[in-house]
């Protein structure tokens, strides 16, 4: 192992092997040049040499030509002005509160699509927060920890109290859309505070938790936007560069002074269970606990949602691959505890049961996660208002099997036609 002094390397080399610090810690890894951003880092931790099993070598044209200058994500538009403190809004907590107070005491029989329409207004609301927090990060290098911790709390009642419908929502969010990188963090943490709440995790931990997912991505602020947008095969020198974001993130969090334990939550993120992952190589017995939800929680979403290079599948089909853990890469405990928390047919899911009707699984159930409560979808042909929920049993009526992408569509396309003739019977 050689070692380097910090005071000799200057920004933009490049190293022929991995870079660490006290020679365990991945600092870099080879083919990613050294930052200024980097260097100034180290100097203010005191670390004054760093290690590495290859040498300092210098880019040649071609290299340096694939890696551009790194940039901020372009989430902000031009008749937008840069998110100062004072105008990034939480979400109004007792607002929402009294919203769903509202739905809940009409006395009419669309209060069910009300309570949606209602959890999907917040949670745009938690959408734009983070959009404001990652824009205020990119424009001005300043994250407010204290901010982010108090609507993170707001977040976890809201889970609590709106479970059954936030888990509903489907994301429609362009891969290539600018607010990708906040509509995963927000999914990802709803997805992880919920298996928080089912590994009874106390308040102060779900915080943590959910501070930890919602920026677990930030460091994709400090490679090109391209990368991470990209609707191409990324060459290997971009593929390496997207491999290093868990360690932007945590020396972003770092330098903020965010809690040791909410900075090793974005360093783990993607290590596995089996030492497959990055950027450390870790296996299970050393990875951060809040890094073992958030993998399974991020894994669950990205199959969930569509990206550049693939469709989303159904969450049926991301629970059952998630299951199976072929390669024993996430946490059993943790992959139970997501069951439980959604079922085998997560909710949100069409099903097709037993007695020849469709339903929308609404609820887990506790005491069988292959048996969830469902809302039977009324006869088209009849207009009826009234909904039927169902616990799904063995013995009774019971799921035969998730209804596959085009079959949803379908019914979501029906579900809302009836909605409108309803609405115009009462008109």
């Amino acid at each position: 192992m050689n070692s380097f002094k910090v005071s000799d390397i200057k920004p933009g080399v490049f190293f022929t092997d991995d870079v660490t610090i006290d020679k365990t810690f991945l600092l870099l890894n080879n083919e990613i040049p050294v930052s200024e951003e980097l260097l100034k880092a180290l100097n203010d931790w005191s670390f004054t040499e760093v290690y590495s099993e290859g040498s300092i070598g210098t880019a040649d044209a071609a290299k340096a030509s694939e890696i551009p200058e790194a940039g901020l994500i372009e989430i902000t538009n031009d008749n937008e002005e840069e998110p100062s403190k004072s105008t990034i809004q939480k979400p109004d907590s007792e607002a929402l509160k009294q919203s769903i107070e509202n739905v809940e005491q009409q006395d009419t029989q669309n209060t069910e699509t009300s309570r949606i329409t209602t959890v999907l207004n917040v949670y745009n609301e938690y959408l734009n927060y983070i959009y404001a927090v990652y824009t205020r990060f990119a424009t001005h290098k300043e994250l407010d920890y204290e901010d982010i911790s108090a609507t993170v709390k707001e977040l976890c009642f809201f889970i609590k109290d709106n479970k059954n419908y936030i888990l509903r929502l489907d994301s429609t969010q362009d891969p290539q859309s600018k607010m990708f990188l906040i509509n995963h963090s927000l999914r990802s943490t709803i997805i992880a505070i919920t298996i928080g709440f089912q590994l009874r995790f106390p308040l102060s931990k779900l915080i943590e938790l959910g501070v930890s997912c919602i920026l677990h991505e930030i460091g994709m602020l400090q490679l090109p936007p391209q990368y991470y947008l990209a609707d191409k095969t990324l060459s290997g020198v971009e593929r390496k560069a997207i491999l290093t974001h868990p360690l932007h993130s945590y020396n972003i969090l770092k330098k903020a002074n965010f809690p040791l334990s909410i900075c090793l939550g974005v360093l783990d993120h993607h290590e596995r269970e089996d030492g497959s992952g990055y950027p450390r190589h870790l296996s299970g017995g050393d990875m951060s606990l809040y890094a073992k939800i958030i993998a399974v929680a991020c894994s669950y979403e990205a199959i969930t949602a569509p990206r550049h290079y693939k469709d989303a599948q159904g969450s049926y089909e991301a629970m059952v691959e998630i299951l199976k853990n072929s390669r024993k890469t996430y946490n059993e405990s943790i992959i139970r505890a997501l069951l439980c928390a959604l079922s085998l047919f997560p909710i949100g899911s069409y099903v097709y049961l037993s007695d020849g009707r469709i339903g929308q699984v609404v609820d887990a159930n506790p005491e069988n996660p292959k048996n969830p409560i469902v809302q039977v979808l009324n006869d088209p042909t009849t207009l009826d208002d009234k909904e039927e929920t169902i616990t799904t049993s063995d013995t009774g009526i019971h799921i035969v099997r998730a209804l596959n992408k085009e079959e949803t569509e379908e019914v979501r396309n029906s579900a809302a036609e009836i909605e409108e003739m309803r609405s115009n019977k009462k008109q």
